[in-house]
């Protein structure tokens, strides 16, 4: 039987990751989480306001650039349905998945590049968060095609060839990551590594393009950050593990729940996880143990040549991608472990795996004939891609916490809003509580998605106004009331 080539194999891989991100997308998640429709909103008014933002500060600030697709989204299709916010995740997971193989071939080799990207195309961890219209899905995107570029521009410095436009790109996925998520602000330490190869002329330039590039493409953040100091800090003050009264103890309880979030239990919140499971599924947290063994072995040699330090470079820069992605987490005390949060680690430890796996692939292969070598791999590929659908579209889909993680109740408020004619006053008794958006919580947001009411023209425009409850006796005799708990 002919061996598949790498594009088919690639080809078959992302057609898997399509379908379990794609599929049933305009009912799960069922719901839809405040966070995700307070995205949605800002993204209907930059609509039609035509002010698409660099930065939108409410619900304790978030960079634009994700919501601003979502916007585009939201135009072309022209509904406002959580599915519509969800697609935006669903299409940057999916390109991950593909950005995870470019990268890890680069770094390794083909065949480690492939299982790397069968490993995220069925990690639930990443399908979960493809699915929802979090911004933080982004960040690993971003960062793997810079990594991937900026490799590909030192590799066609080193064989002589034009390498520009490998370093332009790159360095503009680089300063896009900014504009992605809080967490990976840290990540500009990750080019320290480089240092350790051979440099030559053509690399230094190479880097520059990088850089001045990478410069450029976050500088209008950067430029709104000078002008509005308070946002950059966000959230990272709150709940600081520096502000506790025991910070070594909390921080070593971080790191150990944080490690131990891949192997033994994982992420709570039903929103973002299934009952604690850890977050890799067991085989690949096997193969993530054996890939980080080895890692340290290549790392940590005794004899280091130049031609060993070009060797070790891959394992050091895919370790040092994984220890910063862990510090924003560690440091934070809130709900550790943390999934999305996280969300960083997942490619450093779905490549480590990816090498591990490769590794007792080649010392099973010793012993076993071609014939039962194949048909593990068949019983490899099938377990995985049921894992990952039986994951999600049977034991989360069907969780009963699962729906009220994502306020499906506020949902259903809104449609029965839209149900009901323009010509009859409704109002919506906010009896819920929340961070204060424009004067009211936050939960708010999603029936305000649901129904384009989020700004007070709609609302007039539609006959759907909100109160607070200490507010109820303002509305007029004769309008329905619905309550908002």
């Amino acid at each position: 039987m002919p061996k598949l080539s790498a594009a088919w194999v690639i080809f078959f891989i992302l057609i898997i990751a399509i379908f379990l991100r794609f599929n049933q997308l305009s009912s799960l998640p069922p719901g839809l989480y405040p966070d995700e429709a307070m995205n949605g909103n800002n993204a209907s008014e930059a609509i039609t306001t035509g002010e698409y933002k660099v930065f939108y500060p409410e619900n304790n600030g978030r960079e634009g650039l994700f919501i601003n697709f979502q916007a585009l989204l939201l135009k072309l299709i022209g509904k406002n349905e959580p599915w519509v916010l969800r697609l935006a995740s669903a299409i940057v997971g999916t390109l991950t998945v593909l950005g995870v193989f470019l990268l890890t071939k680069e770094l390794f080799t083909v065949r480690a590049g492939l299982l790397a990207a069968f490993f995220m195309a069925t990690s639930f961890w990443h399908l979960l968060f493809s699915r929802i219209g979090f911004r933080a899905i982004a960040a690993p995107f971003f960062l793997a095609f810079a990594l991937y570029f900026l490799l590909l521009a030192l590799r066609r410095a080193r064989e002589d060839k034009d390498f520009v436009w490998a370093s332009l790109l790159g360095g503009i996925f680089f300063g896009l990551g900014f504009h992605t998520y809080i967490a990976y602000r840290i990540m500009p330490l990750l080019l320290l590594p480089f240092l350790f190869l051979r440099r030559s002329k053509r690399f230094y330039a190479s880097l520059a393009l990088f850089l001045i590039a990478a410069f450029i493409a976050g500088l209008p953040l950067g430029i709104y950050y000078l002008k509005h100091p308070a946002d950059f800090m966000g959230r990272t003050t709150q709940g600081s593990v520096f502000s506790s009264s025991s910070a070594a103890l909390d921080l070593g309880r971080n790191i150990a729940k944080t490690v131990g979030m891949f192997f033994v239990s994982g992420d709570y919140n039903p929103r973002h996880n299934l009952a604690g499971q850890p977050a890799l599924f067991w085989p690949v947290a096997l193969f993530f143990l054996t890939g980080i063994i080895i890692a340290v072995k290549k790392i940590f040699r005794r004899k280091q040549t130049p031609g060993d330090r070009n060797e070790s470079f891959p394992y050091l820069l895919i370790s040092a991608w994984l220890v910063l992605a862990v510090l924003p987490v560690v440091i934070s005390n809130e709900g550790i472990p943390h999934a999305l949060r996280s969300i960083l680690m997942l490619p450093p430890a779905i490549i480590l795996a990816a090498v591990g796996g490769l590794k007792l692939h080649d010392l099973i292969a010793k012993f076993l004939s071609s014939h039962w070598l194949s048909a593990i791999r068949v019983v490899f590929i099938v377990l995985f891609i049921f894992e990952a659908w039986s994951a999600y579209f049977i034991l989360w889909a069907n969780n009963p916490d699962t729906s009220g993680a994502f306020a499906a109740n506020y949902v259903e408020l809104g449609r029965t809003l839209n149900n009901i004619p323009a010509t009859v006053p409704k109002y919506v008794i906010v009896e819920a509580g929340g961070v204060d958006v424009r004067g009211m919580p936050m939960p708010t947001q999603t029936t305000m998605f649901i129904t384009d009411t989020f700004r007070p023209e709609k609302q007039k425009e539609k006959n759907i106004y909100y109160v607070l409850s200490k507010d109820e006796n303002s509305i007029p005799n004769g309008a329905l009331r619905f309550h908002l708990k």
